[in-house]
């Protein structure tokens, strides 16, 4: 573990922490500090983190940066990958239940999570389902925007030898979550240069930075 800046925000939800995977290398980006990239004045990550203030604890794995109140930790190797990153990240959660995000999600906002929150809910009175994911408008599952009990999270993880986000958490069956998109819709990840200056437009900036 890299640095430890403490808990979530006092008054939080104490049945869920929230795991942000920061930490990739950005390729599509030239190898750019992806998390740190400013949307609407704001880094990518603290965005993110936003969403998630209500939890117990938030849970960044990437590099240490100045974000009061949040837990950060690093896979091993640092850009190993998302497998790697969310098993370094699950290490530090204590609560029944883990948001699962990417930090470049920068029109996320809680009431998105508080959606998935109530599907999850939903779906274990209904059978036990293991998660909830959000799925965009082609009914694509987005991965790294999703909620999981953390039980079935750790058993998945530890009987899991790929590196595949999809193959570990695809037969876990979570309940889809479709929202209405809007003009922001909350799965827009900035994955390129170009979604990056998307995600700037959209925020209303009148210039992009790179």
């Amino acid at each position: 573990m890299c640095a430890l800046h403490g808990t979530g925000e006092a008054g939080g939800d104490p049945s869920y922490d929230a795991v942000i995977l920061a930490g990739g290398r950005a390729e599509r980006l030239g190898g750019a500090d992806k998390p740190g990239a400013l949307v609407g004045g704001v880094p990518l990550v603290e965005r993110v983190a936003a969403a998630v203030r209500a939890a117990r604890a938030v849970i960044v794995v990437g590099p240490p940066r100045d974000l009061p109140g949040v837990v950060f930790t690093r896979e091993d190797p640092p850009g190993g990958g998302p497998v790697p990153a969310l098993r370094a990240g699950l290490a530090e959660v204590t609560s029944p239940s883990v948001v699962l995000l990417a930090a470049d999600l920068p029109f996320l906002r809680a009431a998105h999570v508080a959606a998935l929150l109530a599907a999850l809910r939903e779906g274990g009175t209904a059978g036990g389902t293991a998660g909830a994911v959000l799925v965009d408008d082609t009914g694509r599952e987005q991965w790294l925007a999703g909620v999981w009990r953390t039980a079935a999270l750790r058993a998945a993880l530890g009987a899991y030898e790929g590196r595949s986000l999809r193959g570990l958490l695809g037969p876990l069956a979570p309940v889809p979550v479709r929202l209405a998109a809007g003009a922001t819709p909350p799965w827009f990840d900035c994955d390129s240069i170009e979604d990056l200056h998307a995600a700037r437009a959209r925020a209303g900036e009148r210039r992009e930075r790179a």
